[in-house]
């Protein structure tokens, strides 16, 4: 470990410090804070039927991802419906999901979510980042790049390799390099993917809520939606996502925050 663990203290003053107008802090910021929350549910959750695998039957869906599928379920809608005969109640509100390999850190997964999308300060148009009370506007052809910005904004300001690379590789379902080259993304070819079960928490944790203005919740079967426009291999790995993580109550969420969800 070669930087520093932030606090949530040093976390308010890195985000702060990027933003160009409050506007855009409170937009950024606050889609972080939400982020945050349903990783640490998502992980939570998996962290429970880590706790309960010994007491698990063998075939128990938390085992092998298999859960009954409900009569009017779509064809496309994550296959994580539950049925009277689940063995494991929701955890935090979180449904569903496969007991992991080990337990993951709830901790970093936090602070993690919290600095995740710190990039996307860094990719709002200038005339449009809230300095001069304009409404708030991305980039859309810089946006991409906002995951490696936030890293190496981040290791500028002497974090840590381990809490940066939560910026670097939670776009999308995880960007690979073929998958750079193939689309011509304007990102050096690399593998954009995370490296541990904190970083794939957040990432999943991210598809659940847009920074759109006004933000927004998505639901897991929205986001299929999503993930299919750029195919079909695509869309499967999030479906996989969604069986392994389980699903959080999007509705809910989005009532808590007086949000729209789609």
């Amino acid at each position: 470990m070669s930087g520093t663990i932030p606090t949530m203290e040093q976390i308010d003053e890195l985000h702060r410090k990027i933003a160009p107008s409050q506007a855009a802090y409170d937009l950024i910021h606050t889609h972080c804070v939400i982020v945050a929350d349903i990783a640490r549910r998502l992980a939570r959750r998996r962290n429970a039927l880590f706790m309960r695998r010994c007491t698990l039957p063998t075939d128990a869906p938390e085992r092998t991802g298999c859960y009954p599928e409900s009569p009017d379920r779509a064809p496309d809608a994550p296959h994580v419906v539950l049925s009277e005969s689940t063995v494991t109640a929701p955890t935090d509100g979180v449904s569903g999901g496969t007991v992991p390999p080990r337990l993951i850190d709830e901790r970093l997964v936090v602070i993690g979510g919290l600095l995740h999308d710190i990039g996307t300060y860094r990719v709002l148009k200038k005339k449009h980042n809230g300095s001069n009370g304009e409404p708030l506007e991305f980039s859309k052809k810089r946006y991409i790049l906002h995951g490696l910005l936030g890293y190496e904004y981040l290791l500028e300001e002497g974090v840590d390799e381990s809490i940066a690379q939560f910026a670097r590789n939670h776009t999308g379902v995880g960007l690979t390099r073929e998958s750079v080259i193939a689309q011509g993304l304007p990102l050096p070819p690399d593998d954009y993917v995370p490296l541990n079960l904190e970083q794939e928490a957040v990432m999943v944790a991210d598809k659940y809520h847009s920074k759109s203005v006004p933000p927004k919740f998505v639901s897991a079967d929205a986001y299929t939606a999503r993930a299919a426009r750029f195919g079909e291999d695509n869309k499967r790995r999030w479906l996989d996502l969604v069986r392994e993580y389980g699903m959080p109550d999007v509705p809910a969420l989005a009532e808590h925050w007086h949000m729209r969800m789609i």
